[in-house]
């Protein structure tokens, strides 16, 4: 793939992917957008359960599995390395609009709060989790996360490089602060339906397996000592919740 084709590519599916998250915002708080996570033809609650699991399913093996590297080194033998990231967005990004395409109103009210100081701020919060998310990942690298530093250096003709650990801002209080602002949104509801409960569930439990399981135990692996310690220093969601005993990692560290 030449240089121009695979910086086009990577900055084509950075703007594809930001108006699709721009939707799943309003998608998630039922604002904006035609299509809600609470609007739409209501089927039986049965029929609608199951579909709803199957495509967070889906969404959640496709986001663990091309993650890991495993499948990257595959990946990297049939794509070049520089599109890597920009492929796995754009993947990601379609299995979204799926999930969001086919989603299953389930109207059945939890709890309405709307209208009442604590619907207020209920808002307030959700709009901090995705302004706490973006946040985020400008205090890593913005432009890494999302494949454009990769193409970018492809076109300079710069050897692709990894950026470096560190821990700024929202990284001393949590380890995955983006991850803390996605269930933050996803909770934060003056109007929670039994679909939009399903959904924050069924993200929250996908949420901890892929970075309890999987991701923590890759970051150990390619960043070694460091993140064995940051681990004990601060937790994975909440600040001070969830600490790893550094002895104990020690040991888990050196098994397999």
């Amino acid at each position: 793939m030449g240089r121009i084709i695979a910086l086009l590519y990577g900055v084509l599916v950075y703007l594809f992917f930001f108006v699709a998250f721009l939707y799943f915002i309003g998608f998630v708080g039922d604002l904006f957008v035609p299509k809600s996570i609470d609007t739409g033809a209501a089927t039986s609650t049965g029929v609608a359960a199951a579909v709803n699991v199957a495509l967070i399913l889906v969404f959640a093996l496709q986001h663990s599995v091309m993650a890991r590297p495993g499948f990257k080194k595959i990946w990297t033998q049939i794509i070049p390395e520089a599109v890597e990231r920009s492929s796995y967005i754009l993947f990601s990004t379609l299995f979204l609009i799926v999930l969001m395409f086919y989603w299953q109103p389930m109207p059945s009210i939890v709890w309405d709060a709307s209208g009442t100081s604590l619907g207020l701020a209920l808002s307030v919060i959700f709009w901090t989790g995705w302004g706490g998310l973006l946040a985020s990942t400008f205090m890593i690298d913005h432009f890494d996360l999302f494949g454009l530093r990769q193409v970018y250096q492809t076109f300079r003709q710069r050897e692709l490089t990894r950026g470096e650990f560190h821990k700024r801002f929202f990284y001393k209080l949590v380890r995955h602060p983006i991850m803390t602002g996605f269930l933050v949104a996803f909770w934060a509801t003056p109007v929670m339906t039994i679909g939009h409960l399903l959904f924050a569930i069924g993200m929250t439990v996908y949420v901890y397996i892929a970075v309890k399981v999987f991701e923590e135990k890759d970051l150990v692996a390619e960043i070694g000592q460091p993140y064995i310690d940051y681990q004990s220093e601060v937790g994975p969601f909440l600040p001070g919740i969830g600490k790893s005993h550094p002895t104990q990692k020690h040991i888990d560290s050196s098994v397999g």
